[in-house]
């Protein structure tokens, strides 16, 4: 019998904290990125081998389109981190999702039977939790670039009531990007798993195979968004508001 759960089922307990088969699925893809992390960071060389060569040609790919937007590769390679394991993690988080045996490997609970596995973003805990730690960064990495006195100045503007209306339109888009980042990740990835489910249940020989391919597609695509969503709101708080101190702000590369 083919049963769907919006919420992320619960495995085991660490002491009182539940531990869920998204989580589980995520912390695997965690260790995943940190053990890759660590065996290209051994392995590099000044003649780069076939996995080093490809993800250089990555890191250059994300550069230059990091470029576009921040103005100059300095600036560009100063907020690479955050933005690039932002997308590897919400991309390799999406393709496990799709490995063989996740939603279909099953666990005991008491009575009912639980996938031990479950995409990471099909559980909005998991999207809600990226998207927070997603802006809270960007805001500080926008006060470290042009103080705290001025990331404040954004929200909360005293200079007139128009400027302070608009100082509070801006406070309310923080919260509303934090919205926006969980939904649409969640959406299409629970959808997605959705799908999937139904036509394997429905027909479970071949024809899910081109829904497969596509939802490798949309977990690229999301992870992208994601990604650039971030990169851009990182280039909206360095910029000094109000024409002050010029050197913030981000030129746009023609």
């Amino acid at each position: 019998m083919l049963q769907i759960s919006l919420r992320a089922e619960e495995i085991f307990h660490i002491g009182s904290w539940p531990v869920t088969n998204a989580v589980l699925l995520s912390t695997i893809v965690l260790v995943t990125l940190a053990v890759l992390a660590y065996v290209l960071r051994r392995k590099l060389s000044m003649v780069p081998g076939m996995m080093q060569s490809v993800f250089e040609l990555m890191l250059e790919g994300a550069l230059t389109m990091m470029d576009s937007v921040l103005g100059e590769r300095r600036t560009s390679e100063k907020y690479l981190p955050l933005v690039f394991t932002i997308f590897l993690f919400v991309l390799f988080s999406n393709w496990f999702g799709l490995l063989p045996g996740v939603g279909s490997i099953v666990v005991r609970q008491g009575a009912d039977s639980v996938p031990l596995l479950r995409s990471p973003a099909s559980d909005l805990n998991f999207t809600l939790a990226l998207a927070l730690i997603a802006v809270t960064l960007v805001n500080i990495l926008g006060a470290a670039a042009i103080g705290i006195k001025g990331r404040l100045s954004v929200f909360f503007n005293f200079h007139g009531p128009i400027d302070f209306f608009i100082g509070i339109l801006e406070l309310i888009s923080e919260f509303a990007k934090i919205i926006s980042f969980s939904f649409r990740l969640f959406g299409n990835v629970f959808a997605g798993e959705v799908l999937l489910a139904i036509m394997a249940f429905l027909v479970p020989y071949l024809v899910p195979l081109p829904f497969m391919f596509l939802e490798i597609f949309v977990g690229f695509i999301q992870a992208f968004i994601f990604g650039m969503l971030t990169l851009v709101f990182v280039a909206m708080a360095i910029v000094q508001h109000g024409g002050e101190h010029e050197e913030h702000q981000p030129k746009v590369a023609h």
